[in-house]
């Protein structure tokens, strides 16, 4: 892997391309689609990227290339093949590659060449280069790609032995609320793992597999929301089903939990009955996909 002889400069914003733009003239989508899509994008309040990779309109490396184009950097595809030296990894710490979904490349002459599927990240990007004296030369990349490079390479976890019980993540830093969940569960036969916070459940969805996940919505590091993006980011995790548990249960929040992805939801305090019925439920259906 080479490094660019040169950081790229990205261009000022007002000069910079619209993603819809660069993707009408590569072929790839109408400007009717376009238009549409960007209308979408705004009544959800997502952006127009996202919205694009979730409707299966662009593909991951589409998507990369196009913003590598709009801020003049370069694209970087199939990385996790690589070998990387501990000391490199040790620049950045796992739970900042996690959380910002980036990964470093390689250390040369000054410069740390960094994957990013942000090209956005500047105050990030920005502390790195601080503590570490270094200048960032920013590569884009798929996000699935730099999901799998951290597996890879962060992680070294072995994947999870086969079991024929279905698997469940349980993820709230409430340790009375895990240990009520996973004991009902337990004692139904199911195999559980629980994780104190969304950074410890990211790890354990990098490394195992679960046949559903089960998630409090406010936690530290990242909360229910970004576990459910992480599950949805990596091809393998895409369709695990997500239920959200929540205090804050009002009609506003299960309408904005559905349509935001999770596959239920339920209440605080938890009933074992209606967590029994719902788990049941989820899994059956997520059996039948």
């Amino acid at each position: 892997m080479e490094f660019a002889r040169q950081a790229a400069q990205p261009k000022e914003h007002s000069t910079r391309k619209k993603l819809g733009e660069i993707f009408v003239e590569r072929g790839i989508l109408s400007a009717v689609t376009v238009e549409r899509v960007v209308a979408y994008a705004r009544k959800k309040g997502k952006r127009f990227g996202t919205v694009l990779e979730e409707l299966e309109l662009v593909t991951p490396d589409e998507l990369a290339q196009a913003l590598a184009q709009q801020h003049n950097l370069k694209f970087l595809g199939d990385f996790h093949r690589y070998r990387y030296a501990d000391d490199l990894l040790r620049l950045i710490p796992a739970k900042t590659a996690m959380a910002n979904l980036i990964f470093p490349l390689k250390r040369q002459e000054g410069k740390l060449a960094v994957a990013v599927s942000d090209p956005t990240l500047s105050e990030v990007l920005r502390a790195i280069a601080e503590e570490h004296k270094v200048g960032i030369v920013p590569y884009v990349a798929p996000r699935r790609e730099i999901m799998l490079a951290i597996k890879v390479h962060y992680l070294k976890s072995a994947p999870a032995a086969a079991s024929d019980k279905k698997s469940v993540l349980i993820v709230d830093d409430d340790q009375a609320v895990s240990q009520f969940i996973s004991g009902s569960l337990r004692r139904k036969g199911y195999h559980v793992v629980c994780a104190g916070d969304g950074m410890e459940a990211f790890k354990e969805i990098m490394s195992n597999r679960f046949d559903l996940v089960i998630t409090d919505k406010e936690m530290p590091k990242l909360n229910g929301y970004a576990v459910l993006e992480s599950l949805r980011t990596f091809p393998d995790t895409a369709h695990v089903p997500v239920i959200l548990i929540t205090s804050t249960a009002t009609v506003d929040e299960e309408a904005t939990a559905l349509r935001r992805g999770f596959f239920d939801f339920i209440p605080k305090p938890l009933r074992e009955a209606t967590l029994s019925v719902k788990v049941e439920r989820a899994l059956a259906m997520a059996g039948e996909y």
